[in-house]
Order: C-alpha cells, then structure tokens, then sequence
C-alpha cells in the first residue's frame, strides 16, 4: 500500500465543520422511511381465504401510471454504457465513502453495502424483541443471504452493544456449489458459507431454492431445535438487466416464497426484513397489504447506502401477529407456493380497501419522487460535471460519513469476536472465482441487440473470437498439484445425493463466462450438427495452426522429468519408472522408452462418454471414472505412475476424486490437447510417485460405488453430487490446479467447436 497517499475516509471532520445546509441535505438522506398507519376503524383485516388466488391480476391505473413514467426516466439510460454509468453513479452516490471507512475504522467482518443497509435497519427499528433480550435469547433465520453480510452486521451489532444473548442463527442462499444452479441467479461470494457451512440450509435438492415447498418444509425441520424464531431477513433477488423495467413483476415470485416462509416460521411477536422494488404491481400491493394484516407495524425503508438511484426499499414489519392469526390464509398460501403462484393474484382488487389503497399510493408516490430526482440529478452531472460539483460531492460524502459514524453511535469489535474468527488458508472459492458475476460492459441496447443475434451471427461477426486467442495460452505445463501430506479423515465424510443434474450451469472450479459460452456452443453443435454425419467429416478437416496436439514422446517426457524431480522412482528397479495406463491406444508405441515400464488397463466403456452439457455431471460417466480409479489404484505399487483421460472436472464429484487421487500420490499435472474432436477426452492426468489408498478411504469409496451402480440400475432420479465435505475441497492448492484444468479443457473444446461453426458458415457462403 502507498503510505504517502491516505484513503479518503480518513480525512472526515466533525458534523459542526460542515455547512447547516450539507448536514440538513446528508439529514434527508438517512429519512427516506414511510410508515403505514392503520385507520383506527379496524378496516384493514385478512380477505376470507376462499376469496385466494380465484382471479387474475388487475393493476391499479394509478400506479401503473407511476411505473411508466418511471421507466420514461430509466429509458434516458439505454444509451449509456454500463461500465462508465456504474463508476459515474459511484462517485455521484453521496453515502459512497461510508462502507471503506466502515471497514476501516471498524474492523467490520464481510462489510460490504449489505452490511451497511442493514446496520442502518438494525438502528433505527427495534428489530429484536424485547421478550427475547429479556430471557436471553435470540434466533434468526435469514433467506436469500449470501454473501452473509447481514449476519455480519447483526453479530457486530450485538457484540458492539454488549447485548448479552445466546444467539443462534441459521441461512439459507442459492448454492454456489450446485452445478444446475444459474450464475445470474447467484451471489458468488463463500466467505463465510465456506467457513460456517453446516448453518446453511441448502434443501432436499441442494440448490437452496427458497421457492420450492419442499425446500419450506425442510427448513422447519432444519430449524426444529430453535423454540421460537425472533427475526426472519429475506434479501433476495436476481440478475434483471435484461429487462430491467419489469424488475418488480419478474421478482414478484420470490418475494411472495419469501414472505410466506417467513410467516410459516416467524414465532409470535418477531420481525421481518423483506427486500422488495418498486411496489407499482397488482401483486406488491397485495403481499404489502397482506403484511399490514399480519404485523402490529409496516414500514418501508431506503437505507442512505442504498444507492439512491435504484428502485431498492426494505419492508420493515414489527410485532408478528402469530400463525393462528392468518392460519387459514396461511395454508392455502402454502398451497399455492413456488414459481408459478403469478398465474392468480392473491387478492382480487375490490377486496383490498380504499383506505389501504390510497396510503400505499402514497407511499409508491414518496419513494418514486426521489428515485427520479436522483437519476435526472445523475444524468445533468454525467453530461457536464465541473470542479464545483466535484467539490460539493466530495464534501457532502465526507459529511455523509462523519453522520452515519454518529447517529448509528457505531463502535469496533476485536478480531476474535468475529463470526469465521481464524479463517484457514484457502477456505472459500478461488480467488479467480468468487465475486465475480456476468457483468455486461456496454449499453443497454447494444446488449439486447447482442442477445437477439443467432448463435451463427455471433460466429460469424466475430463475437467469440478471443477463445481462439485465449485457449493456446496454456496447455497444463508447469501446473502442478503436489501431493497432500495430511492423512484422508474419511470418517467425517458423507454422501450427499440430490436431484440429478440437467446440466452443469456453473461450478467454483472453473471460470463461469467460459463455461456459459462452452454450454451455449455445445447446445448449438448438438442441435444442429450431431444430427448428421457431417460434424465428425468436418472435424477431421479442421486444424488450428496454434493447436499442438500432446504426442506420446511428450506425455512419457514429462512424466519421466517429474519422477525425476520428485525422486519417486521405485527403489527395487532403480531409475526404472512404471506407468499404468487407463485405455489411450495411441500410447501403445510408446513401450520402447528405456527407462519407462508401461502397462494398459482397458478402458474402452469410459472412453465412449462424449462432451456433453452434463460434462463430467453424467451419472454414468461418473461411476465408470471411479469404477476404473479403483480398479487401478489396487494395480499399483509404492512409486508407480498412473496416466487417467478425464473429460473435465466441473463437479464436485470429480473434484472429490481427484482429491482422494491427490492424497494418493507425489504429484499430479495434467497434458491437454490430446485429440482435435471437440467433444471428445482431450485431457490427461499424470499421477507421479503413488503412495498408497488406506483401506478405510478404499472401503468409503467401494461403498459410494456400489450406492451409484444401485442408482443407475433402478433408474433413480437421484444422483451422488458429493462424497468429501465441501470444505476439504476448498482447502490448499486444489483450487488452483482445478481452475486451471477446466479452463484449458474449456477454453479448447469451445475453440474447436467455433472453428467448425466459422467453417460451415464460409461453406454456406460460398454455397450461396
């Protein structure tokens, strides 16, 4: 770090050496809250449960009017490109120097904008029940968490506070770890999930889906142990940039399976903290309305670090009324629980009162005045901002500081006191990884106009050209994983079978753009190739002139110069190496090495598994991988190598066995390519200096084969998604050696594939 060059956050005077009119505009900031106030006639009571989901939706005109004017103000954006508006409303946001100084002059753990929304929450409503502090105790379910940023905010709080209590929380979040889950759906931040795993509930599927009822139920069991739940948060959302001015409709089924979850749960007299947008739909003003009838207390809230210029607000509602109160409602809520609950509105209109009506428009009225007053204030000083307004900035956000440290009376908390209080090493997903999300770096219409072109347009315009750059840059040489010197604790491992995988999505073990790519060229080949005998003719006639294929000479090279390096060659045969070897014909001519004893175990089953949009997720690939691991492994002796053709390593299955395959041996690289197929094997595995299996790692692992045959044989819908706990694999150098394996693989196959799609395109050309 530059000593000479202080972060601005510490540059931060006291409030009375600001100017009354910067502190009363920094003041306004921190009231953005509207409070429903119930009509003392007791008006505002439940619709009869029959009266549920029998109708369509019917907007309100004069909210519909509110959200079209709305996006009328949010069209003036198309134009802009993402990147630049992102970094301009960055610095135009005036609560955006209070999150770095926060973690700075706090010691906050995971402080991120979350944290900071939240603490903001926790200040100014009593959140927390009285009754619960009373005795000492508090429990609190968050949904939708991840990253975990308000569990954070909230153990910083109570720890800050010296509020004595026995705190027991337990979250639940879309599973990074789960191949089938969307990366645009995904926070992809585990460093606390990694760190605190056996507090996430990711349901009976794994995924984490909130909107699934078995995923309710599991979690009323999960949280069984708890007597009453004190607070419930709901932080959801997803990636809406598509089609961003129809955010609040498109999010309406998750704020409605979170809102129920939350009534199912929540014990009498708690809190809940909902995030919703815009409340312009049919569908928000009657869960709104719903809530009102549920809580003593309904407020909406936009916290100051809620960037000013989004539709964001949090639903604060206070003093749960209890399940019996709504009980009947409840359960046909249930009932009608999941994705698909849009088709019916909740309420018809005629039974939501006037009165409730007329105050939640003025709500949606209070919120959308300031929304459009900043992004009209954001565009005057994108066109033309001089050294005035960059000053004034500057000092309003040095202001918005010093008031957020003073009113919310914020203190630090020792390291110890932390929630992941002594992080191990490599305890969350690769660096490469986490945090990363399909950002698009242009224009909202540039975008749309991209997602309109065929798979063929994008081929032929160039679009993913910069794979054919990319992918000979690295071919697995110098990649090394060394192997474990810890001895396999297979005693704490378990099998975890789910649903079977449709496809791999996204996996930590690979970066998620070229896999997103690989699967939408692999879908197109598939489509509209494989039908045909014309894909293998045209294969065999493409050769990239920047593609080496790994000859035999090559591969037995390498190992020889890692036996060396690792002194690991059998002392009995001097320097005389031996090499099992899983199917690869074409190693066979191979026999005449001097030094290298070469024996083939056949492997012809697994050898037929092609590159798929399951890639190693296949069940059946997955049995017959370890199957002939197993089978080979009891061939070997102390000192021998061991040569393995993979498809790739997305999952956590495949990752698990190459951790069983790392403890086993010295060291472990891989060679790619080996053939010019697409979508054939096209990387090895060379295990150097074999160190043995111990017999309770080999019974687990006979065991986890038997169980996957039994499913494959009955024709299960479930399949094994893991067999070593997810924290031994995100521990030491694996992480590393895998990214980099499925990259490769990844980055060629995807080569290979828009080689051929360019050559049937210039075929067609010149058909033409």
């Amino acid at each position: 770090m530059n000593t000479c060059k202080k972060p601005c956050v510490e540059q931060t005077t006291d409030l009375e050496n600001f100017d009354s009119e910067v502190v009363a505009e920094i003041e306004g900031l921190f009231e953005k809250r509207f409070s429903y106030t119930k009509p003392l006639n007791n008006e505002w009571q439940l619709p009869d449960s029959k009266d549920a989901f029998i109708c369509n939706h019917k907007e309100f005109n004069s909210l519909l009017a509110m959200k079209d004017s709305m996006n009328k103000v949010k069209n003036q954006l198309s134009d802009k490109k993402l990147d630049e508006w992102h970094q301009h409303t960055s610095f135009t946001n005036k609560a955006g120097k209070i999150i770095p100084h926060v973690k700075k002059s706090l010691n906050a753990e995971l402080c991120t904008q979350a944290w900071c929304k939240f603490h903001e929450i926790l200040c100014t409503f009593p959140l927390l029940p009285e009754a619960a502090l009373q005795n000492g105790e508090l429990n609190t379910v968050h949904l939708c968490e991840a990253p975990g940023a308000f569990i954070a905010s909230l153990n910083h709080y109570l720890k800050s506070h010296h509020i004595p209590c026995d705190w027991n929380w337990v979250a639940n979040t879309l599973n990074p770890y789960h191949e089938a889950n969307d990366t645009l759906m995904m926070i992809m931040d585990d460093r606390l999930i990694a760190n605190t795993l056996p507090l996430w509930y990711f349901g009976p599927d794994n995924t984490g889906d909130v909107m699934m009822l078995k995923h309710l139920e599991g979690l009323q069991h999960f949280i069984s142990n708890m007597a009453t739940v004190h607070l419930v948060t709901a932080d959801g959302s997803f990636d809406c940039q598509g089609n961003p001015g129809e955010q609040e409709a498109l999010v309406s089924p998750l704020h409605y399976c979170e809102a129920v979850s939350a009534l199912r749960i929540l014990g009498s007299g708690g809190s809940f903290v909902l995030k919703m947008f815009t409340l312009f739909e049919h569908c928000s003003a009657n869960l709104i309305f719903l809530l009102n009838c549920s809580f003593e207390e309904v407020h909406i809230f936009k916290p100051a670090t809620s960037k000013a210029g989004n539709s964001e607000v949090y639903v604060i509602c206070l003093h749960y009324m209890g399940r019996e109160a709504i009980h009947p409602l409840l359960s046909k809520m249930i009932q009608n629980f999941g994705k698909d609950m849009v088709s019916k509105a909740l309420f018809p209109q005629h039974v939501i009162p006037e009165s409730f009506l007329k105050i939640h428009e003025e709500c949606c009225a209070f919120f959308h005045k300031y929304q459009i007053e900043t992004i009209y204030e954001n565009i005057g000083l994108f066109e033309c901002m001089g050294e005035v307004e960059q000053t004034k900035l500057n000092n309003l956000r040095d202001c918005a500081v010093e008031f957020f440290m003073k009113k919310f009376n914020m203190k630090p908390i020792a390291r110890n006191k932390w929630l992941v209080k002594k992080p191990q090493a490599g305890y969350s997903m690769n660096a490469k990884w986490f945090g990363r999300r399909n950002k698009y770096f242009s224009t909202y219409n540039e975008r749309k106009m991209l997602e309109s072109l065929t798979w063929e347009d994008k081929v032929a315009k160039g679009y993913l050209n910069h794979w054919a750059e990319e992918h000979v840059l690295s071919n697995g040489k110098n990649c090394i994983l060394e192997g474990s010197s810890s001895n396999l604790e297979c005693s704490l491992w378990y099998i975890l079978e789910g649903k079977r995988l449709p496809k791999v999505k996204c996996s930590p073990f690979c970066d998620d753009e070229v896999l997103k790519d690989l699967n939408e060229a692999i879908g197109e080949l598939l489509v509209g190739r494989l039908k045909t005998d014309s894909l293998s003719r045209q294969v065999q006639q493409q050769s990239c002139q920047s593609c080496h294929v790994v000859t035999d000479a090559v591969i037995l090279s390498e190992l020889s110069n890692l036996t060396k390096c690792h002194e690991v060659a059998n002392e009995s045969c001097g320097d005389h190496i031996k090499c099992l070897v899983m199917g690869l014909p074409f190693l066979c001519d191979a026999k005449s090495q001097s030094n290298m004893e070469i024996s083939f175990l056949d492997s012809a089953t697994l050898l037929t598994f092609t590159c798929s949009l399951l890639h190693d997720g296949e069940p059946k690939y997955q049995q017959q991988l370890l199957d002939h691991v197993l089978l080979s492994l009891k061939q070997l002796r102390t000192g021998d190598a061991f040569i393995l053709p993979i498809l790739s390593c997305f999952t956590r299955f495949t990752a698990g066995l190459i951790f069983v395959l790392q403890s086993c041996f010295r060291c472990i690289t891989f060679a790619c390519p080996i053939s010019f197929e697409p979508l054939r094997t096209n990387a090895i595995l060379l295990c150097i200096g074999y160190q043995g299996l111990p017999n309770l790692v080999a019974e687990y692992l006979q065991h986890l084969n038997e169980l996957m045959s039994s499913l494959l044989d009955s024709d299960s819908s479930q399949q094994v998604l893991q067999f070593v706990p997810m924290e031994t694999l995100l521990k030491g150098t694996l992480l590393d050696f895998l990214w980099d394996l499925n990259t490769t693989i990844a980055k060629r196959q995807l080569h290979l594939i828009i080689q051929v799609e360019q050559q049937q395109v210039i075929s067609n050309l010149n058909f033409k």
